[in-house]
């Protein structure tokens, strides 16, 4: 319903919080908010 990818999200948002996501930044990480981070993809 949020365009969200509901496994990656998963995998993000803890992630994201575990790494020093601000908490007072954590409304950016619900899911009506939520930007998901560019894949890295390797170039070789």
């Amino acid at each position: 319903m949020n365009n969200v990818e509901p496994l990656g999200y998963l995998a993000d948002v803890p992630t994201r919080i575990v790494n020093g996501h601000p908490n007072s930044q954590l409304d950016d990480l619900l899911p009506w908010t939520y930007i998901a981070a560019p894949e890295i993809k390797a170039v070789a």
